[in-house]
């Protein structure tokens, strides 16, 4: 098939240009001008402009540099070291105790960055030493560790739905809300495998009869209660449709510095460096973004996308089929490239096999998500491998071992979305 030799030329392009240490945006701008160039007689220059500055220009995009922004002023904010003080005292009755508050911490944490390799990096300075102190298995802790901070990428705002969003012009408040059933479903998933693995362990865990009144509980809890509260504003404000995602994401803005103030750790310089970092993060996101837009125009003028559509369609796969292929390339993308690379290296060429196959578009986030979610605890460059490396000094395929029955949890939620599409659907298509 002529249009395989061509793919398979450009992707060879495409990864001796990423393998050279090119950034991602002038690697998808250049495989997308060779494409054309080659295979078109197209006006490459003034595509390029329009495509560029069509893309830059994009309201949706603006939620993006605030989310990220919210992120960075509660990060450098004393929340992490906060974390665990506020919600060990809520953990002590559940079965395996304070392993869970890796799993709501990095829930929490999550939540506030967006990031799956600052929430393990950030919770795990503080539980692991704490946890150790007190006697809890190294292994649970690295797997909890692991697993959970993973959830950065689907609890919103997740800043990885944004850009999925924007690559295939999603409603991101639509995908926001579809996040939230999926994000707390796999929240329970890894809280119930802790509760019983421990309730059949019971002699690997120290004992701890520890009795917190609740206003000990409350008064420890001060400080994560508005974050809490914040992050259910934001989100409930664009269930409810009071605000649009760049709406709420400027006031969560406005209070979390409200909430840094108040805790005593908003200084100019957190102030300049929250910004600037934000700043930073943003432009990287745009710009690999407005280089994947250009790949995706490329690709459409070569025809690529809509030819290998149409040879899926001619194999005639099931749609379950056709899941379970996508789900082994994209973690083998996840293995080697962050998230919001293999989201915007993908979708010019896999969303038109996609709507060929009559899969909705808003439920296929979420499942790409999920899929990269559990690509970033798989060997051999899962990101949050090496974090976990770094913290505790363990061999990877150790470290990758402890992650591996959360890696089983989230395979097992992928299966679940699969078979109830609804527990994606059901909110977005249900919102006021």
């Amino acid at each position: 098939m002529p249009e395989i030799l061509l793919a398979g030329f450009l992707l060879l392009i495409l990864f001796a240009l990423l393998g050279a240490g090119i950034w991602v945006a002038f690697s998808l701008a250049i495989v997308g001008l060779v494409g054309m160039t080659l295979f078109t007689d197209a006006p490459v220059g003034s595509i390029l402009a329009t495509t560029f500055w069509g893309h830059s220009n994009s309201w949706a995009l603006a939620a993006l540099p605030l989310f990220i922004w919210m992120g960075e002023i509660l990060f450098r904010s004393t929340l992490s070291d906060d974390m665990f003080v506020g919600l060990s005292p809520w953990m002590n009755r559940l079965p395996g105790r304070l392993l869970h508050v890796n799993i709501f911490g990095c829930a929490i944490f999550a939540a506030v960055t967006g990031s799956s390799a600052a929430t393990a990096a950030t919770v795990g300075k503080l539980s692991i030493p704490e946890l150790s102190r007190r006697g809890y298995p190294e292994k649970m802790m690295i797997g909890t560790l692991a697993g959970s901070a993973t959830l950065g990428l689907l609890i919103p705002p997740s800043i990885i739905l944004i850009v999925y969003g924007v690559a295939t012009e999603q409603s991101i408040a639509r995908l926001f809300v579809a996040g939230v059933l999926p994000g707390i479903m796999l929240v329970v998933m890894f809280v119930g495998f802790v509760a019983i693995w421990s309730l059949l362990n019971r002699d690997k865990l120290p004992s701890e009869n520890e009795y917190t009144s609740l206003r000990e509980k409350l008064r420890r809890s001060r400080r994560i209660i508005p974050v809490m509260l914040l992050i259910g504003g934001v989100i409930g404000s664009i269930y409810s449709g009071i605000a649009s995602p760049t709406d709420a994401a400027a006031v969560g803005v406005v209070l979390a510095l409200v909430l840094s103030w108040s805790s005593g750790s908003l200084s100019r310089a957190v102030f300049v460096d929250g910004l600037m970092n934000a700043t930073r993060t943003s432009c990287m996101i745009a710009f690999i973004l407005a280089g994947a837009a250009f790949l995706t125009v490329a690709m459409g003028f070569t025809g690529i996308p809509k030819l290998l559509a149409e040879w899926i369609g001619s194999l005639e796969l099931s749609t379950y089929a056709l899941l379970a292929a996508l789900t082994v390339f994209f973690i083998i993308m996840g293995c080697f490239l962050d998230g919001i690379s293999v989201v915007v290296l993908t979708t010019s060429v896999i969303m038109p096999m996609v709507e060929h196959a009559g899969i909705d578009p808003l439920w296929f986030g979420i499942f790409i998500v999920i899929v990269v979610e559990m690509s970033q605890i798989t060997p051999p460059v899962g990101f949050n491998l090496f974090v976990l490396q770094s913290l505790t000094g363990r061999n990877i395929l150790n470290i990758a071992w402890a992650a591996l029955p959360f890696f089983l949890l989230m395979l097992l939620a992928l299966a679940m979305i699969v078979m109830v599409p609804e527990i994606v659907t059901f909110l977005p298509n249900n919102m006021s």
